[in-house]
């Protein structure tokens, strides 16, 4: 299974960004995809999943973001509305395929500027 996010950039505070990530692997649809984000000098922070059409949310995000898939193309999004400065890291998607809740797949991520 291979990952690949893109959609990043820099942005001004309360503007949106979509990321998008784009999943190799037969069985797609079967799996629970995840976003995580890492700042600079902070641990990787988990910022939300779906699940067929079950999503849940960081509390940190919730609210301003927002997940979604699309199976025909293989690819899950992260929609990003409100955005704020301490939004800013690098944001990767990972894949649990076995719904074990352990996501043993990840991307290489995609950076997300958010200037005040």
């Amino acid at each position: 299974v291979q990952l690949q996010a893109s959609g990043g950039g820099m942005v001004q505070a309360g503007e949106s960004l979509r990321l998008s990530c784009v999943v190799s692997g037969r069985t797609f649809g079967s799996y629970v995809m995840g976003w995580f984000r890492q700042a600079p000098g902070k641990e990787r922070e988990f910022v939300g999943s779906i699940y067929v059409n079950s999503v849940k949310m960081a509390e940190s995000v919730k609210g301003r973001f927002t997940i979604s898939r699309d199976t025909a193309k293989h690819t899950v999004y992260l929609h990003m509305n409100s955005l704020k400065p301490e939004d800013t890291a690098v944001y990767h998607c990972a894949a649990d395929v076995a719904r074990s809740g352990s996501y043993t797949y990840r991307g290489q991520g995609t950076l997300v500027t958010v200037s005040s």
